[in-house]
C-alpha cells in the first residue's frame, strides 16, 4: 500500500524546496504551497440510514481521478511505473507488529478491488511524492481500513527495512496529525534511527473519498508537503469520482 517506500533512489535527504501542488477546480486552478499551512477542511458526514450499496469501479476511472503531472508544478517528473517484483522490503521480529508490515509491504490496499498509483519526484535527491487510490466499494469497507491501518501502527513501534545490496536498516513508527481532508484522514511517519537509511524520513496520509482510499506518501521531504499534497489529491478524487 505504500509503494515509493522501498527506496529505488539516492539516500541523501532533499535540500530545502519551495514547491507546490496545484489542485484542479473546474475551470479554475487552485495552487497550494507545499511549504504553507493549508486552510482546513469540512469533512462531509456518512449517511447511517440506510446500508450503502457497493460501488464498482474501473481503472480507468480511478486513473481519471489521480493527479497528473501538468496538475504538479515545474520541477517535478513522472518515475516510471516499475512492475512488481513481490519483494517484501519490511518485517518485524514481534507479533505485534505483524498486521503493519503486511500493509506496508503490499502494493494495494487490503481488499482493494481496483488500484491506481502515480509517483512524482522533485529532483535526484527529493521530495518524492506518491499518489495512490484503492476502490474498497463501500465507505464503510474504507473507514474499516483506516481504523485497522491507525490500530497496526499503535501496536507496532519499530520495523526493518531491507534493501537490495544494503544493511537492514531500523525505522521508528509513529502517529502524526493527519492533514484535515476527505473522511477520517490518518498519517503515520516512518524514521530511519539506525542503519544505511538513518535519518530518511517517509510521512504517509490515508482518507477516505466515499467508497476509495486516497494514500499520500512522501519520501525525503521537508516536513510540509503532506498536508497540501493530500488536499490536491483529494480535491481532485472529490472531482472527478461520481459519489458512491
Amino acid at each position: 500500500m505504500i509503494r515509493s517506500v522501498s527506496f529505488p533512489l539516492p539516500l541523501a535527504l532533499a535540500t530545502a524546496l519551495m514547491l507546490s501542488l496545484t489542485a484542479c477546480g473546474g475551470d479554475d486552478k487552485k495552487t497550494a504551497d507545499l511549504g504553507a499551512t493549508p486552510a482546513p477542511s469540512v469533512t462531509p458526514t456518512a449517511s447511517a440510514t440506510t446500508p450503502a450499496q457497493s460501488v464498482t469501479r474501473t481503472t480507468a476511472e480511478l486513473t481519471k481521478a489521480l493527479l497528473v503531472l501538468s496538475d504538479l508544478p515545474g520541477g517535478f517528473t513522472q518515475d516510471k511505473d516499475e512492475p512488481d517484483d513481490g519483494s517484501k522490503p519490511f518485517s518485524s521480529p514481534s507479533s505485534r507488529c505483524k498486521t503493519l508490515v503486511r500493509y506496508l509491504n503490499a502494493t494495494k490496499a487490503p481488499g482493494s478491488k481496483a488500484s491506481v498509483t502515480r509517483t512524482f519526484s522533485g529532483g535526484q535527491e527529493g521530495p518524492y511524492v506518491d499518489f495512490g487510490l484503492d476502490s474498497l466499494g463501500t465507505a464503510e469497507e474504507v473507514a474499516d481500513l483506516r481504523d485497522s491501518y491507525a490500530h497496526a501502527v499503535d501496536d507496532c513501534s519499530k520495523v526493518t527495512l531491507r534493501t537490495s545490496g544494503q544493511a537492514s536498516t531500523s525505522m521508528k513508527v509513529e502517529k502524526i496529525t493527519a492533514p484535515d481532508f476527505g473522511t477520517k484522514p490518518f498519517a503515520f511517519r516512518l524514521t530511519g534511527t539506525s542503519g544505511p537509511k538513518r535519518g530518511l524520513e517517509y510521512t504517509a496520509a490515508i482518507t477516505g473519498v466515499g467508497d476509495v482510499v486516497v494514500s499520500v506518501g512522501v519520501l525525503a521531504g521537508q516536513g510540509t508537503e503532506l498536508d497540501p499534497a493530500t488536499e490536491a489529491a483529494v480535491t481532485k478524487a472529490q472531482q472527478v469520482l461520481k459519489p458512491a
